[in-house]
């Protein structure tokens, strides 16, 4: 017989990997359910018969009825442009921050803490105010605007830099890099799972980010993926649960594509930034 301890053991790795089984697939199911709505005829969509025949049909009818190639496009620029700024600022902040004691950079990283638990929600009414007042509203570059400045982006990225050992630094100066020369030969190098990590966050982010552009935006010119879809599935519409469900995948395609691609460097990436 087992050991009382061992048996206790036994049970919580059942339990948890039942636990962690169940939740997989309770996450998956839509994702399974869009799948075979958008590929089967819409007698079908709720009845499940493998030997239902297949159809694109549905993927034809969404891009006809709504420019889901515009959203994506617009989605695509969004996304680069905020993730390159954030680059940039959260850069240049978290290494001043890390490397470079000013008077008052305590309360001025503290207050960078401090916007992690405001919700940009909180915002929406002075942000839509402060792009009305530069003629920013139905704009992609009014859409990004307000989250180009990451806190958790700088606070991630110092955390990496200061892991980063200062005899490194010291052996740069030595060969003649002045500020901005440390920075790109030694600490973004040293950095790149950090950054990898975060540029994973931040497109998946703003990929599906939905109410701040809904808000802001008016025409079918700047609209993304989120907003296009939520239109074209209102109710109002008119339902057909296969068309949505084809549309669906069509917003989702890259970000699935990608992960499929790239699992492997995603976790180690992930793992990385947290042991750091």
């Amino acid at each position: 017989m087992k050991p009382s301890g061992s048996l206790s053991r036994y049970f919580q790795t059942v339990l948890e990997t039942g636990a962690a089984w169940l939740l997989a697939i309770l996450w998956i199911s839509p994702l399974v359910y869009a799948f075979w709505a958008a590929f089967h005829p819409s007698e079908y969509a709720i009845h499940f018969d493998f030997f239902a025949p297949l159809t694109l049909e549905h993927f034809r009818e969404a891009l006809s009825q709504a420019p889901f190639l515009r959203y994506a496009f617009n989605t695509f620029i969004l996304v680069t442009m905020i993730l390159i700024a954030q680059l940039i600022l959260c850069t240049l902040a978290a290494y001043a921050f890390a490397r470079y004691q000013f008077y008052g950079s305590e309360i001025a990283f503290a207050l960078v803490l401090v916007q992690l638990m405001i919700t940009p929600e909180i915002l929406i009414v002075e942000n839509y105010g402060t792009l009305a007042h530069f003629d920013l509203i139905d704009t992609i570059l009014g859409i990004g605007l307000p989250y180009m400045a990451s806190a958790f982006g700088i606070f991630l990225l110092r955390q990496a830099f200061k892991s980063t050992p200062r005899e490194l630094e010291d052996a740069a100066r030595l060969e003649g890099c002045g500020v901005f020369g440390v920075l790109w030969r030694v600490y973004v190098p040293l950095a790149r799972p950090t950054y990898l990590a975060y540029g994973l966050v931040s497109i998946s982010h703003h990929w599906n980010n939905f109410l701040w552009p809904l808000i802001v935006t008016n025409s079918v010119k700047t609209r993304p993926l989120t907003v296009g879809l939520g239109i074209f599935g209102a109710p109002e519409s008119g339902v057909d649960w296969s068309i949505i469900s084809a549309a669906t995948l069509m917003s989702v395609a890259p970000l699935l594509i990608a992960f499929l691609l790239f699992q492997r460097q995603f976790v180690q990436s992930f793992m990385h930034a947290g042991i750091k």
